[in-house]
């Protein structure tokens, strides 16, 4: 018997972004299966937060890139929960480049960029789509402003948020009228993961950044999972949009 509580399926979900959703999705009513990778020890303290709101939460180790983890993954969904009303597509990676040195990416950091930030998405909404179909549910994509305008950031990360961005649209037609697809583009972001992009330079650059930002700061991880929701609890006549959330610095500069 499929759960009386609406179920969302997170994933990159113990840390950052993620987490930040789970405990939305968890607050706003709803069950919550969160996928992480390597960060075990995150996820359940991500899942312990959520059952603090009520949620009933599955812990799924699986690499989203994996067709047959993947696959594994929705038996236990299904088996647990018997339905999935939302779909966050949020597990993300990154890799190093010298500025303007393209010799310095060596070929499989780009496979693993697209297989994590790419390939995932096709292969978690593929599996998910018949539940998400019958609960006429949503999806939302994270995406990047760096997918949205060039700068100096990875290439491999950014093209790929580019074809996050890309993928939304074209998956908004391919699952419409029954499934909703969105996604959410981040500026510079609070947090660990611009720690590891900016370094020792890390306050001083994003503090920078936030006196350029018309809303004098950077964007948050919970501004994400905010933003994210809208698109879950509103918006019913809007899909194949990407949402840029930068507090209007592009809109700017």
């Amino acid at each position: 018997m499929a759960n009386q509580r609406p179920t969302a399926l997170v994933t990159g979900g113990g840390t950052g972004i993620g987490r930040a959703a789970v405990i939305a999705l968890a607050k706003a009513g709803h069950d919550v299966a969160i996928n992480y990778s390597r960060s075990e020890g995150p996820a359940k303290e991500t899942a312990a937060e959520a059952e603090k709101h009520g949620a009933k939460t599955l812990l799924c180790k699986c690499d989203v890139a994996d067709e047959a983890g993947v696959k594994a993954m929705f038996v236990e969904i299904e088996k647990t929960f018997g339905r999935l009303d939302v779909l966050i597509n949020n597990a993300g990676t990154t890799t190093t480049m010298k500025l303007k040195d393209l010799d310095s990416i060596p070929v499989d950091e780009w496979d693993k960029v697209f297989d994590v930030n790419v390939r995932s998405i096709f292969l978690v909404t593929r599996s998910a789509a018949k539940m998400l179909r019958a609960a006429r549910g949503c999806i939302v994509n994270t995406a990047s402003i760096v997918g949205l305008r060039p700068g100096p950031q990875p290439l491999p990360y950014a093209a790929s948020k580019a074809a996050v961005a890309n993928l939304t649209k074209t998956l908004a037609y391919n699952l419409g009228p029954e499934v909703r697809v969105n996604a959410v583009a981040p500026g510079w972001m609070e947090g660990e993961w611009m720690e590891r992009m900016l370094g020792d330079r890390y306050r001083e650059l994003m503090d920078r950044r936030a006196k350029l930002t018309p809303l004098k700061r950077c964007v948050t991880a919970d501004d994400v999972a905010e933003t994210m929701m809208t698109f879950v609890q509103s918006n019913h006549f809007v899909t194949g949009e990407i949402l840029v959330i930068d507090g209007g610095f592009t809109s700017s500069t």
